[in-house]
């Protein structure tokens, strides 16, 4: 099952989107404790060809790592570009599509009035993503999606990484 956000027009003062081929991007995060060490993984997919990124932080939440891994991929491009992200997190999916409207207009306050959470990695996100033209979907995790699951092991290798140093 995944869910689509509606991709937001081309109409960047950038440039122009290479439109050749999308550029598919699973991203995931894993932490191990909330919060504790973890890590972010991303695999980039264009036609036959493929990139892994991924890292990690000692002390950080699993929130934190879905973030980064959209926003590390996103930076991994060098031009604009047509991009499908998959991310099996709601948080990202819903947060970037729908919530970053309102936080924005609310000066990065939730409905409540409070603070948004992670607001560094949000308006990070958000300037990475304003460079290219993105669909956003959402699909579920652990659930045999093999790009899911690559970038759900790029996650774990993270948190490993994280976690020797």
């Amino acid at each position: 099952m995944q869910t689509t956000a509606p991709a937001s027009p081309a109409t960047r003062e950038d440039g122009p989107v290479d439109n050749d081929q999308p550029i598919d991007i699973y991203t995931d995060g894993a932490c191990k404790g909330n919060p504790g060490a973890g890590g972010w993984g991303a695999l980039l997919r264009r036609g036959n060809h493929e990139k892994e990124l991924f890292g990690g932080e000692p002390h950080t939440t699993n929130n934190r790592m879905e973030l980064l891994a959209v926003i590390r991929a996103l930076e991994a491009l060098t031009r604009r570009s047509r991009v499908r992200v998959h991310t099996d997190s709601q948080y990202v999916q819903q947060g970037i599509s729908t919530w970053i409207h309102g936080w924005k207009r609310k000066n990065w306050r939730t409905a409540a009035g409070a603070p948004v959470k992670n607001v560094d990695l949000w308006k990070a996100l958000d300037e990475a993503a304003a460079r290219h033209e993105i669909e956003w979907l959402w699909v579920r995790g652990h659930a045999g999606h093999p790009g899911n699951e690559r970038a759900d092991a790029l996650a774990n290798r993270g948190v490993t990484a994280s976690s020797a140093g």
